[in-house]
């Protein structure tokens, strides 16, 4: 193929990508990978390559193909760029040393030599990838990359340093790194305010909220022992966490002050992760945690009814709607609302596999997007903005 050609497909598929938001919907960014290789979490996770797909359900891509250069290595969709022109790819690898021994002792070792991730911006136009987290390196395991919002030269991420997740800040281009933290403790789940002037995140299974520099950190004391993954409201005035004790935790929104805390929703008992492998997996898959609708008025949210896990919304007054009504054993996890506020993305295992839907707002007319067989899973999705 010319050079000339190659360049008139590639503006296509730009053009085709920003041509389609608002007429057949967004793209959505997600990652596939195998659930049922023999040998443990390592096998299975090493499959993950990152992909999007139209919200009909067509042009399904992979994304940063070029990244996986070497044995052990894989990809997961991790996000987009505020202007929707680039992806965000965590790149990962693990020696097979090393995995064989976290499948033996049943834990995590995130050494240096024995694992290495790190967070890339992808142009969807050219498919030209930037290694931001190597740039003036600070760890050699690098995730939650995240754009600050109202300031497109910044950006957060939580490198490991010393075993400790810390949050980070860091310019466009990847230099300035900024450690945000004022005292030692694994921190995950940091992400800042819509206006950009506060931070949350949890530490120690408590919840923080602090300015932006990381100063004038305020613990949201629930009194219980597992309070995890904070998010922001769209409108900048709540935080919405769970709290509860492991295997057994809810939802809960507290004001932009820390005040107001409160609980408004049960999950009905549901654990409170996703299992999304077939094998046995010894961190027990993923966290499958609450999410704001654009307006802010509601948390789209999991829960245990009877014997299916399924797809909920509440408003900020503690009204419960159930969104999905499935036969015995479906389970529903991620939920994502749609940038215009008019869909909901979530997946499901409705036929059996773990599959990604679109349905309106109100869960009505749900379709699938990804059409992964059996022994596969699509997982961990994202609305281009």
């Amino acid at each position: 193929m010319n050079k000339a050609l190659a360049a008139a497909i590639i503006l296509l598929g730009a053009t085709t990508m920003a041509a389609t938001r608002g007429t057949d919907g967004y793209f959505i960014g997600y990652t596939e990978l195998r659930t049922d290789l023999p040998g443990g979490r390592a096998a299975n996770i090493m499959t993950s390559r990152a992909f999007v797909v139209r919200v009909d359900g067509k042009c399904r891509r992979e994304v940063a193909p070029q990244l996986i250069t070497n044995a052990n290595t894989w990809t997961q969709f991790a996000g987009w760029s505020p202007d929707g022109r680039h992806a965000i790819i965590s790149c990962g690898w693990e020696s097979s040393e090393n995995a064989a021994w976290e499948d033996e002792h049943k834990t995590f070792r995130m050494i240096p030599g024995a694992w290495m991730l790190d967070c890339y911006l992808v142009e969807m136009s050219t498919g030209k990838a930037m290694n931001l987290t190597a740039v003036e390196r600070v760890s050699h395991y690098n995730s939650g990359l995240f754009f600050w919002p109202d300031d497109p030269n910044r950006l957060g991420f939580q490198p490991l340093i010393n075993g400790q997740s810390r949050p980070f800040r860091m310019n466009r281009d990847g230099t300035g790194k900024k450690d945000l933290s004022q005292e030692a403790g694994f921190t995950y789940g940091f992400n800042a305010s819509p206006d950009g002037k506060r931070i949350a995140y949890h530490q120690g299974y408590r919840v923080y909220m602090a300015d932006a520099d990381g100063g004038n950190a305020l613990e949201i004391k629930t009194g219980l022992p597992f309070n995890f993954a904070p998010k922001w409201s769209p409108d900048g005035e709540w935080v919405a966490f769970v709290a509860g004790v492991r295997e057994n935790c809810h939802p809960y929104v507290v004001r932009r002050d820390g005040t107001g805390m409160r609980k408004i929703a049960d999950r009905g008992g549901y654990q409170g992760w996703i299992l999304f492998l077939d094998v046995p997996d010894y961190h027990e898959g993923s966290s499958d945690v609450p999410s704001w609708s654009v307006d802010s008025r509601f948390l789209y949210y999991t829960a245990k009814v009877s014997e299916t896990v399924e797809l909920m919304r509440v408003s900020l007054d503690g009204k419960a709607e159930q969104l999905s009504h499935s036969h015995p054993g479906v389970l529903h996890y991620h939920p994502s609302a749609s940038p215009d506020g008019k869909q909901v993305l979530f997946g499901a295992t409705r036929d059996g596999v773990r599959q990604l839907y679109v349905a309106n707002a109100d869960g009505s007319e749900a379709r699938p997007i990804t059409a992964v067989k059996t022994g596969y899973a699509a997982m961990w999705a994202w609305w281009q903005p």
